[in-house]
């Protein structure tokens, strides 16, 4: 490969392909935008598999053309010539004292070596990265991690290695969990993640060359100067989906490529979005709940996925965030409430600050299951009752009555189920939903899906073991370490955890629960399609749970019954929040 080329243009010094050496000899490249004049600045560091030279507009032509028609400040202050998907733009950020790094990660852009996404291996490698950020002489020695979705799923996993020279992380819809978060919702298997890599990585692997995309800015070949065969490139890369569905349980596969909680003591933004289910939300929760960093925030927001991050608002929150840690600015964000969140209403949101998470005031209120009337009830059954569905057909739905007051819901939620099965297994999806008062589902701007429900759940029943030193009564925490396989016909208790969100539902609106066996499908227009997934989004995004070898018909397309009774009765957990100055909050 050529000598590294330096450029000053745009307001910045420019080293492009800089070669960063790893511990087993292989050598990494780098994009590292920095300030003219010479100095020690701080660090922002990313590193994943998206191609360093692959620009926003080119391969991701869809998301850019929605998002800067319809967020105008995105683009604008910038000639947008460095744009890359889901990291900071540099000429954002350099103006204002940083130096930006992108890292093509192992096998993928610029970077040679064998792609094995999220492994030990690839943790390493972004040490070794922050370890050599962390020395170089335009650098101050602080070191903090920035990004979207891989970019910040991998800051958890770094973290647990504490690199002496990180000094912040900002996690933007960072999952964390690679068993619970993402491979396997509730014990079921998510299809994304093998088709995000025929999507997104094999697009962009080290090897295509001129069969690959150019970057605009340098003219080179984005992923590598040296074009392989088919035969050759599939060798560089592991069967990501097959290795998945290799490892149905929590073992120490998935263990290898998920943070130790413990050991996460760095400080740390982690920035939700509520229409992340499926993949995002609950890894920036459950980091902010367990981490042991003592100095930690949570912000949670709306909109697209690749939204909020590049907006003004996402851009200045970042900002102060890292100018207190890397700069060692006191702009007193030390001393702000630890969590801001944008409640979601049907037409907007409203900011808020809350002391802690889940909030300290919230009511914990549960809904009965009424099975006879489908209905969601504030007093539990007088009766035994059942009800029957078709797993694959549309299951069954539980209204409230219209509410009487404007209730805001936000908070993790929680179904408490007793269920029976035909067959010696079930998959459970649990939707919560609001409905208006002309009977048309509210939905929302999802991560990725223009139609998305308030809060999703799933669970395989053969799963429904719990840790009883993590469970909550608001999150129950499933070991999915062993199998415990329905006997046909026999009831057995289930508690199903449904994914945090926010929702102020106005008076005469209903609040609903859909049990079914199958994922939710919105019932109005299509969402269309994205350039970077294959299926039309229909409710879920990209994050389905319909592959057949984990799902075979002749158990999971069986007929399941719920079940309730004064002693045993169904359940919806919801945390609805009084107004800041209302009553204390009970369980």
């Amino acid at each position: 490969m050529d000598e590294i080329k330096s450029e000053t243009r745009d307001g910045m010094r420019i080293d492009w392909d800089v070669p960063i050496a790893m511990d087993d000899g292989l050598v990494l490249r780098a994009d590292v935008f920095r300030p003219p004049a010479e100095g020690r600045y701080p660090v922002i560091l990313t590193y994943g598999p998206y191609a360093k030279g692959l620009a926003f507009q080119d391969g991701y032509p869809s998301a850019w053309q929605r998002m800067v028609a319809n967020h105008p400040d995105v683009a604008a202050g910038s000639t947008n010539k460095y744009q890359n998907w889901e990291v900071a733009d540099p000429e954002k950020w350099v103006p204002d004292g940083y130096v930006c790094v992108r890292v093509d990660s192992r096998g993928c852009g610029r970077s040679p070596g064998y792609i094995d996404h999220f492994s030990p291996r690839e943790t390493k490698d972004y040490y070794n990265c922050i370890e050599w950020a962390g020395v170089q002489p335009w650098s101050n020695g602080k070191v903090g991690l920035s990004g979207i979705s891989y970019y910040g799923i991998n800051q958890w996993q770094v973290a647990s290695l504490q690199p002496p020279h990180l000094a912040a992380m900002c996690i933007w819809e960072g999952a964390a969990d690679w068993y619970r978060d993402m491979t396997h919702h509730g014990g079921i298997l998510s299809t994304f993640w093998a088709n995000w890599y025929d999507m997104q990585v094999k697009t962009v692997q080290h090897g295509l060359g001129v069969r690959g995309p150019k970057s605009p800015i340098t003219g080179e070949p984005a992923c590598g100067p040296e074009t392989l065969t088919d035969a050759e490139l599939a060798k560089n890369r592991c069967d990501f989906g097959r290795e998945i569905l290799a490892h149905p349980l929590d073992d120490d596969y998935h263990k290898a490529r998920s943070p130790i909680w413990a050991k996460v003591t760095t400080p740390f933004l982690s920035a939700a979005n509520w229409g992340g289910q499926g993949l995002h939300p609950r890894g920036n929760f459950e980091g902010y709940l367990r981490a042991a960093a003592s100095e930690k925030w949570l912000e949670c927001h709306g909109l697209e996925h690749w939204t909020s991050f590049y907006t003004d608002y996402g851009v200045a929150l970042q900002k102060r965030f890292f100018d207190y840690f890397l700069n060692g600015d006191r702009n007193g964000w030390n001393e702000q409430p630890k969590v801001r969140l944008q409640v979601r209403r049907v037409d907007g949101f409203d900011e808020r600050k809350e002391a802690d998470w889940p909030i300290p005031r919230t009511r914990w209120t549960r809904f009965y299951l009424d099975l006879k009337n489908r209905a969601l009830t504030p007093e539990p059954p007088e009766a035994t009752e059942q009800a029957e569905y078709e797993a694959m057909g549309d299951g069954l739905t539980f209204h409230s009555a219209p509410l009487a007051a404007t209730t805001e819901i936000t908070g993790p939620v929680a179904a408490k189920l007793a269920i029976s099965a035909s067959t010696a297994d079930a998959d459970l999806f649990l939707v919560l939903r609001v409905f208006a008062p002309n009977g048309e589902e509210v939905v929302f701007q999802g991560a990725i899906d223009p139609h998305t429900p308030v809060a999703q759940g799933w669970l395989r029943a053969s799963r429904r073991k719990l840790d009883p030193a993590l469970s909550t009564p608001y999150r129950p925490y499933h070991c999915h370490d062993e199998i415990w396989p329905l006997k046909p016909g026999e009831p057995v208790d289930v508690e199903v955890e449904i994914w945090p969100t926010s929702v102020v539902v106005p008076a005469g609106y209903r609040i609903a629960l859909t049990v079914r066996g199958k994922d939710y499908q919105y019932g109005g227009k299509s969402g269309g399609r994205l350039s970077n997934f294959k299926n039309e989004m229909t409710g879920c995004g990209p994050f389905l749970h319909d592959d057949p070898r984990d799902r075979p018909p002749d158990i999971f397309a069986n007929r399941v019954t719920l079940h309730t009774d004064p002693s045993r009765a169904a359940y919806l957990l919801l945390p609805v929040i009084p107004p800041k100055d209302g009553d204390t909050a009970r369980t």
